[in-house]
């Protein structure tokens, strides 16, 4: 069974960076392409981008580009992201995501697994 853990999330001024990490563990991830994908509250679930595990491949959304990357520490099973300048429209849940199959893709159905999301907030 894949779980997905999500940390890091909280309350942080507008401007401020945040450091979201996903603990990945049940699976070998050696082959996976991991995400984030975020919700704000009345709105659709959101891309953020993703990264193949072996870190040759990595893609953003446009609104995040440039202030948000997203990396990952083989030894400890565990993908982050870092999210710098951060804005009051950045607030919502995010989710790190898992796809075995490799889709790069930016759809929320390619990805087979899900965390159980952290709260960003961001104030203004």
């Amino acid at each position: 069974q894949v779980q997905l853990v999500e940390s890091g999330g909280g309350l942080v001024q507008a401007g401020g960076s945040l450091r979201l990490s996903c603990a990945a563990s049940g699976r070998t991830f050696s082959t996976y392409v991991m995400g984030w994908f975020r919700q704000a509250p009345g709105k659709e679930r959101e891309f953020v981008g993703f990264i193949s595990w072996s870190a040759d491949m990595s893609y953003y959304a446009d609104s995040v580009k440039g202030r948000f990357t997203i990396s990952r520490d083989k030894a400890k099973g565990t993908v982050y992201l870092q999210m710098n300048s951060l804005k009051p429209e950045d607030t919502a849940v995010y989710y790190c995501v898992a796809d075995p199959k490799r889709s790069f893709s930016i759809r929320a159905y390619e990805y087979d697994y899900w965390g159980q999301g952290t709260q960003v907030t961001v104030s203004s």
